[in-house]
């Protein structure tokens, strides 16, 4: 029983310095964006850091980034994210103390955009619905 026990509060211990250190990088690189990242390419479109997932290990962060402008501003910014991975890393190491620096990858976060569409969808289907009912409405009526 006490065995479990540990385990389970070693599990929580873990989980909680992952989320920590999943919010330290997404702070440290939404700063970086403002003022550190000297890549043209990545002012092309408003980047945010919307959420960071980092490996139980602490070996690899996923850092999704939403952009916010046209696909040819979207496709150059994350070339320019891509270049400046080394220099991410490097930051980070110096800002964050850990024994080993994370490998930072970037993906573009499309979670935004999808939602933007399914709302577009509902608004759609739900005007369609109301010019149904009113047109059934009228041939009752007649």
């Amino acid at each position: 029983m006490g065995e479990v026990n540990f385990a389970r509060r070693k599990q929580m211990a873990t989980s909680r310095r992952v989320a920590r250190v999943a919010s330290l990088i997404q702070q440290e690189v939404s700063q970086m964006l403002i003022s550190g990242i000297k890549d043209d390419r990545v002012g092309a479109g408003m980047v945010s850091v919307t959420a960071v997932n980092v490996s139980n290990d602490l070996q690899h962060a996923k850092i999704f980034v939403s952009i916010y402008g046209t696909q040819e501003a979207k496709a150059e910014t994350m070339a320019g994210l891509h270049s400046s991975t080394a220099y991410v890393r490097r930051e980070l190491g110096r800002r964050i103390r850990l024994r080993r620096t994370p490998e930072v990858v970037f993906h573009e976060d499309m979670s935004l955009e999808l939602g933007d569409r399914t709302l577009s969808l509902i608004n759609q289907l739900s005007a369609k619905r109301t010019d149904e009912e009113e047109n059934q409405g009228e041939e009752t009526e007649n």
